[in-house]
């Protein structure tokens, strides 16, 4: 799960399309949210670590920095969703999950196993 700062820094590296820190803090601010620029490293630092971003070395003056980018988001937290449903509730979990699946109209289905890249 995403905590809220993390949510603010993903959505606002989407608008962006991509972008350095320095960058993302600036559309923070646009927004209302005024954060750190540290903060907002590490908050990408971390979303980073997560997989939920990309990043490539970029040289600028002063040496170097990261360029972020979206990751597929949503691909990514569905899968760690359903990991937590395995690793919270176990073989229950599993089940429960496929009763409710199976509740889906076949094209929701679909959907969902397109959206996981499940086909």
């Amino acid at each position: 799960m995403l905590g809220s700062l993390e949510t603010e820094v993903l959505s606002a590296l989407r608008d962006l399309g991509q972008g350095p820190a320095r960058d993302v803090r600036r559309a923070l601010e646009r927004r209302g949210v005024r954060v750190a620029y540290t903060t907002v490293a590490t908050t990408l630092s971390r979303l980073f670590d997560k997989g939920l971003v990309s990043r490539r070395r970029e040289t600028c003056r002063g040496g170097e920095r990261y360029v972020y980018r979206p990751a597929n988001v949503e691909q990514k937290y569905l899968r760690n969703l359903l990991r937590g449903v395995v690793a919270m509730f176990g073989p229950a979990g599993v089940v429960h999950l496929n009763e409710e699946i199976a509740k889906l109209d076949p094209s929701q289905e679909q959907e969902l196993r397109r959206r996981l890249r499940l086909e």
